[in-house]
């Protein structure tokens, strides 16, 4: 195709898109508001996936070591933890440090009540923490630990907590969670391409009378077409942009607005750095590719003359 050519289908494609007026507005509003609608799951789906990760990130377990256990064995059984696979960090946790949280999670009632149970009369184990590369191979780990305990005729673990029945129904719900959203963000996604679709097919449909004549005066179908191409793709990049800013300015204050309170909770919202790119260019890329496809399945009827 030459270059002239190809400059007159852009500038008519163009033409068309200001000619149309109240057809290109209404058009455009209906796309930003569906993929408004659109964004908003998105952004609900992202932070919602960012919890479950954050509650799956604070999952660890507890190992909890013989009382009189010496420093020799502890140095043995942390070698042995570190080296399962699954395992991402291992910290100890001193009798002595263990006594201080533990101190501090009662506040003022626990100065008074432990107080005298220090050094020899600290009643608390040795301890590590471990944590996995997975929180979903928590209670793999816990049986690998527990192994590692079997197998040492000293048994210098007491205990592997992890809180297993809880542990499992939570990631249960964050893996329920997840789904949903994906399934939600899917589902509004395919009924946003039949609403375009159709919206753009009205804009042609309006347009019928002009096709028809262009054709029977001699026009090529790829002559006729794409015009519509340009204009179709414009009216849905355009949709597309003014739904991204509004998505984009009205997330911008929510997350300064409520990061404070939130931030209380332990919950963080998705920065705006963090959406800005698969948000803005999912629904700008959707929302051009929408337009380009509503415009040829609804031009190509009237070129049958």
């Amino acid at each position: 195709m030459k270059f002239s050519t190809v400059t007159r289908h852009v500038r008519e494609g163009f033409k068309n898109v200001g000619r149309n007026g109240w057809m290109t507005f209404a058009s455009m509003s209906s796309i930003a508001v569906s993929l408004f609608i659109l964004g908003i799951f998105m952004l609900l789906a992202l932070n919602v996936n960012k919890l479950a990760d954050q509650i799956d990130s604070q999952v660890q377990i507890s190992v909890y070591l013989q009382l009189d256990i010496e420093k020799t064995k502890i140095d043995e059984v942390e070698r042995m933890i570190k080296r399962i696979p699954e395992v991402k960090l291992v910290t100890f946790v001193s009798k002595e440090e263990g006594l201080n949280r533990f101190r501090e999670s009662m506040g003022e009632d626990g100065k008074e009540a432990l107080e005298g149970y220090e050094k020899e009369n600290n009643p608390l184990p040795d301890s590590f923490e471990v944590e996995a590369f997975d929180p979903q191979q928590i209670a793999f780990i816990a049986k690998q630990i527990d192994a590692i305990n079997l197998m040492d005729t000293t048994k210098p673990i007491t205990k592997v907590k992890y809180g297993k029945d809880t542990i499992e129904k939570l990631f249960t719900i964050t893996n329920a969670v997840r789904n949903i959203g994906f399934f939600i963000v899917l589902g509004l996604a395919v009924m946003a391409m039949f609403l375009i679709s159709t919206t753009i097919k009205m804009t042609i449909i309006a347009r019928r009378r002009e096709i028809s004549i262009m054709k029977l005066v001699g026009a090529t179908n790829s002559f006729i077409r794409w015009p519509f191409f340009i204009e179709g793709a414009v009216i849905g990049f355009g949709g597309s942009i003014l739904s991204t800013a509004i998505l984009l300015f009205g997330y911008t204050q929510l997350v300064k607005t409520t990061t404070a309170n939130v931030g209380l909770l332990m919950i963080q919202f998705s920065t705006v750095d963090e959406v800005m790119w698969l948000v803005g260019g999912t629904i700008v890329t959707l929302g051009t590719l929408l337009g380009i496809w509503g415009s040829t399945i609804s031009v190509r009827k009237y070129l049958k003359v």
